[in-house]
């Protein structure tokens, strides 16, 4: 499935404009930084992409969210390994620690995408106003994008260090700044 067909499918299950834009960025993130881990590209921004996938459907139920984004995937033919990836994606069901860079990778830019995002909405909607001195500065301000998870992006510094992170992330989100109705 490429990029359009996913985010086809995406629109076919989330309607809030909101949420498809974080799905997006968490998809332009993860293609920015799977070379680097050693990850497939497209394979890792469709991830990002179909990530939250239930999250209208669910209705808040966390203890299906994920669970339930898997089975819609699996439903439409994605591979299983992807499918598992988006089950796994819910850490407030994870016991285990994630390993993989794919699971650590979508766990940073899950959050990730929320925190550049609200750096560019204070910067009047212009992402190449953002930096990563702009990203980092405004993360360690706990007020500020509140509901970004820290503790998930620091995770990402096991395979980098957290400003790389920033750098990649701010450059894929730049190349679809446009589809997040972004300067």
């Amino acid at each position: 499935m490429d990029r359009n067909a996913a985010i086809r499918l995406l629109r076919e299950h989330v309607h809030e404009d909101s949420l498809v834009k974080h799905c997006l960025a968490t998809g332009a993130i993860m293609k920015a930084v799977a070379g680097d881990l050693g990850g497939d590209a497209e394979s890792w921004e469709r991830i990002g992409i179909l990530h939250d996938i239930d999250f209208e459907e669910i209705s808040g139920e966390m203890q299906r969210h994920g669970i339930a984004g898997a089975a819609i995937l699996s439903a439409h033919g994605i591979d299983k390994d992807s499918a598992d990836i988006v089950a796994a994606h819910n850490h407030f069901l994870r016991t285990a620690p994630y390993e993989r860079p794919v699971d650590i990778a979508l766990q940073a830019a899950d959050s990730a995408s929320g925190l550049i995002i609200a750096c560019a909405l204070v910067k009047g909607g212009n992402l190449s106003g953002v930096s990563v001195k702009t990203i980092t500065k405004k993360a360690k301000e706990k007020s500020f994008a509140a509901g970004c998870d820290r503790s998930r992006i620091a995770l990402i510094a096991s395979l980098m260090d957290v400003p790389v992170f920033y750098a990649y992330a701010l450059r894929g989100m730049m190349e679809i700044r446009t589809d997040l109705s972004l300067k």
